[in-house]
């Protein structure tokens, strides 16, 4: 049995990610029991950063507007950093990463790499330390088409890029 793929449907396309729940139980089940949840429904990419990355999943972001989108967390909290010797999995264009505060402060925000971006490798020098938990497996033209949309001063879409629907098929 292979790892589950992720369907996102999004305002301008869709896109779809292997989600790596075997090298990446807690990061990647913590996603997949947030899809299942239906949390990301309705949500708004609220950071747009060209060529670096697409971040997503802040509750406040149901409306784009919100001057608190980016702050939220999941209903079930923050999760333990997952960082397995095992498992170097870099951050290369078109992985999904598990955006945190800190250590161990992850929880439902991720962003999309849209270039190599190896300083938020939890195994490289440096304080950033970020996860990868899935890999974009077609659409990353979608995903390149949100990434260069025009933004504001605080790096959100001009024109909302809305998640209409994400699933997870087994």
């Amino acid at each position: 049995m292979g790892n589950p793929i992720a369907k996102f449907e999004t305002s301008m396309g869709h896109f779809e990610a292997e989600i790596f729940v075997d090298k990446m139980p807690i990061t990647g089940g913590n996603f997949a029991r947030l899809v299942n949840e239906g949390f990301y429904d309705g949500l708004h990419f609220h950071r747009v950063i060209a060529n670096f990355m697409n971040q997503f999943g802040c509750p406040h972001s149901k409306d784009p507007n919100s001057p608190q989108a980016g702050t939220g967390k999941s209903p079930h909290g923050a999760i333990e950093d997952e960082h397995p010797a095992e498992h170097r999995l870099s951050n290369e264009p078109g992985t999904l990463s598990m955006a945190n505060a800190g250590p161990n402060s992850g929880s439902c925000q991720f962003f999309i790499n849209t270039t190599h971006n190896a300083y938020l490798d939890y195994f490289s020098p440096g304080q950033s330390k970020h996860p990868v938990f899935g890999k974009v497996t077609s659409g990353m033209d979608v995903v390149n088409a949100i990434n260069t949309t025009p933004t504001d001063a605080r790096d959100r879409p001009k024109t909302p890029v809305k998640m209409l629907k994400v699933t997870i098929q087994e």
